[in-house]
């Protein structure tokens, strides 16, 4: 390579590694990439130039983002893997030149209609993860090089990183408007009790599948849970609205709790069947001061006693939902919740703690909840468990006081 062409091509490269820069931070993944292609194209004078991710199952590649054929990103233009150029370009985990691209090469009406005659495709790859295929291409009769696909290559690497970044953005996002949008707006005001509850994302791991939720029946009594589903991000956060939604449809064709998580396990099983959760489900009759509860996999409440501290509940566990349909009969537990009393509801990230047995999280617990209104103990309970040695977990926190 002549001393001009090496200096071009050095030039080409530099300019590609500098696509992506902290203007591009406000953008949304679809923008930025759009941006980023167009930033490329420029850099690599080509005609058209298109983002194909691939789906969450890795089983087809979506035009996303694209310059020259933005009619395929708003078609929803879809390639199985395994097909056409892109399918060659997965399967040898590197850049590939065709400069001879025949119909049955793509599934784009696009460049069919356009005519394309030569591409270069590249793996988009980043930590390992393969994202999908850049794609470039050109109308005339170009010839791309070896050093073509080498800058192509380049570029896929570049926006594979930013795709990253921009969709691990969007997805902390989305999972955290998700998140509180399905929390209660307010708790049902209940004769002679109060009650009140806390959320808290996770330090660590971002928001993750807790929650709680409380409703009433058209018997009067009034539903309480508190979830946790395994698993952090946008994905639990998505399971955990199924669930909370299921459960309440549950919730009003049958008034017993265990049954409910029953149907809600068999729920699970069948349509989620990657999922699993721990669940709470109890139900207050506020006219009998009476609480019938049961326990999928869950940690139990803590009840507090007018002048004393808290005491777990005792109430036998079952499995979590999602593990299996168990063949065994799912149970509840019945307690009642006297005057000046307090239930306090939970989960697991309230309590555990790194290298430390979970009965001191535990201890500690039933020591903060005390006979006070909801709100006191919510309180009392945040303050004294939550610290900077806390789990970096999501904390859920839902207290009846009496």
């Amino acid at each position: 390579m002549h001393a001009s062409a090496e200096s071009s091509a050095e030039e080409r490269l530099r300019r590609i590694e500098l696509v992506t820069d902290t203007a591009l931070a406000h953008l949304d993944v679809r923008d930025l990439l759009r941006e980023v292609l167009a930033r490329v194209s420029d850099v690599l004078d080509v005609d058209v130039a298109t983002a194909l991710l691939l789906d969450a199952d890795g089983d087809e590649l979506i035009a996303t983002a694209a310059v020259g054929i933005e009619d395929d990103v708003k078609q929803g233009v879809r390639m199985p893997v395994g097909h056409g150029f892109a399918g060659t370009v997965l399967a040898g985990r590197e850049a590939c030149v065709f400069d001879r691209v025949v119909d049955e090469m793509l599934v784009s009406r696009a460049l069919r209609d356009k005519g394309i005659s030569s591409l270069v495709g590249a793996p988009m790859v980043v930590d390992g993860e393969t994202l999908g295929v850049l794609c470039v291409g050109a109308f005339n009769e170009r010839g791309f090089t070896d050093e073509d696909a080498r800058l192509v290559q380049a570029a896929a690497d570049r926006i594979a990183s930013v795709s990253k970044v921009g969709a691990s953005r969007a997805e902390r996002i989305a999972a955290t408007v998700l998140q509180h949008s399905l929390l209660p707006e307010r708790l049902p005001t209940i004769p002679g009790a109060s009650m009140d509850g806390r959320y808290v994302g996770g330090a660590d791991n971002g928001v993750g599948g807790d929650w709680y939720d409380v409703f009433r029946l058209p018997s009067g009594r009034i539903g309480m849970v508190v979830g946790d589903v395994v698993g952090h991000g946008l994905s639990a956060a998505v399971v955990m609205g199924r669930l909370r939604s299921a459960l309440r449809a549950y919730a009003l064709d049958d008034e017993d709790p265990a049954r409910v998580l029953h149907k809600l396990d068999r729920k699970v099983t069948h349509f989620e069947p990657d999922a699993m959760a721990t669940v709470c489900y109890a139900l207050y009759d506020p006219a009998e001061a009476r609480l019938e509860l049961s326990l999928a996999g869950h940690l139990p409440p803590v009840l507090a006693l007018p002048g004393d501290c808290g005491d777990l509940v005792k109430a036998p566990v079952d499995p979590p939902v999602g593990v299996e349909v168990s063949k065994r009969r799912r149970r509840s537990t019945e307690i009642r919740v006297p005057p000046e009393s307090a239930v306090c509801f939970y989960t697991d990230g309230l309590i555990e703690r790194r290298q430390q047995p979970i009965d001191i999280g535990l201890e500690a617990l039933c020591a903060a909840v005390v006979s006070a209104p909801a709100d006191e103990v919510c309180a009392s309970v945040m303050n004294q468990l939550m610290s900077v040695t806390s789990s970096g977990d999501d904390v859920t926190l839902l207290v009846l006081s009496r």
